[in-house]
């Protein structure tokens, strides 16, 4: 069974038939973490990325995207990129390297483009270098377009053997999420120039997307990769209630809107109101309350005492950092930081220097350091 987590009380677990282990370890408190802003003057920042050189890479969701120097955002913002929609929830997303960037220069982002029958999600690439994007191609374009501004997903992550994930939000019609026949809702699956890999769990399923990796999701705003394992890390949007992390399994159905911790905005069950049924995945952890979580990373570094290991999750809703200890795929423990200090949490990256930094998503968002 998954743990719920109160997210308004520091470390209190709550499991209505579970008794779970006492786990001591030596570790920073709560209390001892201060974050440091190194970059102000971003505007709704969404994703970023650390450059070999140490030039850190900014998406705001307005369609710039930004560079960070010797802890300085620079005025020019970079230049090549296709025309992106600012749109509802929708504009310049999710940023990742190629595993081979220094070699190659590509650099991926997702966006909101808009067609005939309204927006969606798209992925591409382009080869930076000197703030500038060339060669941009679009690898990728969700189905189907839709005018809604809601729930388009766009985190985006390679995995050790070289897959390129991206996920897809239900752009607002929960229905999507259980359909094969289109990409809202899943996580798709790529090589790194956009071909469908043969082993796809659903390549020889007749309507089915083939880029579909797992689905029966409804808003995916965080992706990590298990430094171990090398298995995929999702957070998701709940409604009201049921915000998840979950392990993605390929093929596996997660679940929305048939079942769900959640409720309706304003009350009353979603569906059925049921959170199990054969044949869909549970979380392996829900937050009820919602916190709305989004970013999401592994941390493998050494600065901060007991943290290796640990599974960072950002919240928009709580202004907090959610430090989670697992065993395995088995949820241990919660950690809160920063409850209402800096803002709302968008994005979480551990840099190449071992610090995690985050973004928050402000007018005048910001660009933190932990310490």
């Amino acid at each position: 069974m998954p743990r719920p987590v109160q997210p308004f009380i520091h470390g209190l677990l709550l499991a209505a038939t579970v008794t779970l282990p006492i786990v001591l370890f030596a570790s920073l408190a709560a209390a001892e973490v201060t974050a440091v802003k190194i970059a102000a003057g971003l505007t709704h920042p969404w994703g970023m990325t650390f450059l070999p050189d140490g030039e850190v890479l900014v998406s705001e969701r307005g369609g710039s995207l930004r560079r960070i120097r010797d802890g300085k955002l620079l005025d020019a913002p970079v230049t090549g990129l296709p025309e992106i929609e600012e749109h509802g929830q929708g504009g310049l997303l999710g940023l990742a390297l190629h595993p081979q960037f220094a070699a190659n220069h590509w650099l991926y982002f997702s966006f909101a483009d808009k067609g005939e029958g309204g927006y969606s999600t798209h992925l591409a690439r382009g080869q930076y270098q000197n703030g500038k994007l060339n060669t941009v191609q679009v690898l990728f374009a969700a189905t189907p377009q839709s005018e809604s501004g809601q729930h388009f997903g766009g985190r985006i992550a390679f995995d050790p053997a070289g897959y390129l994930y991206l996920s897809l939000g239900d752009r607002g019609n929960r229905d999507n999420a259980q359909d094969l026949a289109n990409h809202a809702g899943s996580l798709i699956r790529l090589h790194d120039d956009g071909r469908i890999p043969a082993d796809n769990p659903f390549v020889e399923s007749p309507g089915a997307k083939p880029e579909i990796y797992t689905y029966g999701h409804r808003n995916m705003q965080g992706m990590a990769i298990h430094p171990q394992t090398g298995q995929v890390w999702t957070c998701e949007h709940g409604p009201q209630g049921g915000d998840e992390v979950n392990l993605e399994r390929a093929g596996a159905n997660y679940g929305w809107p048939v079942i769900t911790y959640g409720e309706e905005y304003g009350g009353g069950a979603v569906g059925a109101g049921i959170t199990d049924t054969a044949g869909m995945e549970q979380p392996v952890l829900y937050w009820t309350p919602s916190i709305a979580p989004s970013g999401m990373t592994f941390y493998t570094g050494n600065q901060y005492p007991g943290w290796q290991g640990s599974l960072l999750v950002g919240s928009l809703k709580s202004e907090l950092l959610s430090r989670i200890t697992l065993e395995g795929d088995r949820f241990v423990a919660e950690e809160q930081l920063l409850e209402g200090k800096i803002g709302r949490i968008r994005d979480i990256q551990q840099g190449p220097d071992g610090y995690l930094y985050v973004l928050t998503d402000e007018e005048d968002g910001g660009l933190y350091q932990l310490r």
